[in-house]
């Protein structure tokens, strides 16, 4: 079996949810493949240069690199790896995760040819990612979406007679989760009661601010942190609709899951969130930063149970695509 080195944030602390990195290396272990990650260091340049230091002592023994690749910090890592795998003669795969790719496309174009058009393929988790990079003229690019193991993820049928939301992210600007305390006092309001719940770590500080925002506006809110996987899908089994509230996206896992257990999802309409789910058919999209649209969503689905019980069972069936027993035959080809 094929040798491959897979680059990315692979960090294991209070302020990471599990990243692609872990998940993916994961299940092409238990396939056959041996993997060597970079990198698990904390400091950023101390995690660039472990990156670099892997990709010059193991270019002799390994077949490809995978690059997790997304707008922000990590864009540059991925373009010094990929200019030190050109150089090694190395087969390079960006997985494209950033839901602003697009922009960097536009601001950075000359640096994104330098990553995207020299990689042996780019990998696209969604097809908003897939059409974005098309658009630019990028060929070399396939779609390979994010997996589950859709068997971990019991299906479960939600009583709407209350509004119990659950949320689920890292805490961080981009996800706006404050937005998710604005949506349960607009509720309260309206006089309907609604509970909710906000898992994950905090990544930028955020989280204190979305804890001070509810104390300022009276909103009683269930704060867990970061819990592991198998945590939180059994806490999910009292909640009834799923909120995600960000400002920008690709394909997001939590996302995903919450459509494989059932919940009834209702997202903002932004990166590859319609390309995931089509519209009052899988979940229900909604303006960015909207607090009413989501406040008359959330009151839709519950005016309407038959609706959300035919969104969750139509969910379902999308991702059970995303199963990794079918989504392995994709890597299968591609690292042939």
């Amino acid at each position: 079996m094929k040798k491959i080195l897979y680059i990315g944030n692979n960090l294991k602390n209070k302020k990471a949810n599990t990243s692609t990195i872990q998940v993916l290396g994961n299940l092409l272990e238990k396939e056959g493949y041996t993997l060597y990650y970079a990198s698990s260091k904390t400091n950023k340049i101390l995690r660039l240069l472990d990156m670099v230091k892997s990709c010059v002592s193991l270019s002799k023994e390994v077949d490809f690199v995978l690059i997790d690749t997304y707008s922000t910090t990590n864009f540059y890592y991925a373009l010094i790896v990929g200019q030190i795998c050109r150089a090694l003669k190395l087969k390079y795969i960006p997985i494209l995760h950033g839901g602003n790719l697009p922009s960097r496309l536009d601001s950075s174009p000359f640096l994104s040819d330098l990553i995207f058009k020299n990689a042996y393929k780019n990998i696209s988790p969604s097809v908003y990612l897939l059409e974005a990079f098309k658009k630019k003229g990028y060929e070399n690019i396939a779609f390979i979406p994010n997996t589950i193991e859709i068997e971990k993820y019991p299906f479960k049928a939600r009583n709407l007679e209350t509004i119990e939301l659950l949320w689920v992210r890292s805490f961080s600007k981009i996800y706006n989760p404050s937005l998710a305390i604005d949506i349960v006092k607009r509720l309260k309001e309206e006089g309907i009661p609604a509970t909710l719940c906000m898992v994950g770590p905090d990544s930028d500080g955020t989280l204190q601010e979305v804890k001070q925002l509810a104390k300022t506006l009276n909103v009683a809110v269930t704060f867990t942190g970061k819990l592991p996987k198998e945590e939180w899908i059994n806490l999910s089994e009292k909640y009834t609709v799923f909120i995600n509230t960000t400002n920008f996206d690709n394909m997001p896992v939590s996302v995903i899951e919450a459509m494989a257990l059932g919940l009834p999802v209702v997202s903002t309409n932004v990166g590859g969130m319609p390309f995931l789910m089509e519209n009052n058919k899988e979940g229900i999209l909604v303006e960015k930063g909207n607090i009413a649209d989501f406040v008359s969503a959330i009151k839709g689905l519950v005016d309407a149970p038959k609706k959300a019980e035919i969104i969750a069972s139509n969910a379902r069936k999308k991702v059970e695509t995303f199963d990794w027993e079918m989504v392995k035959l994709k890597w299968f080809k591609l690292l042939a």
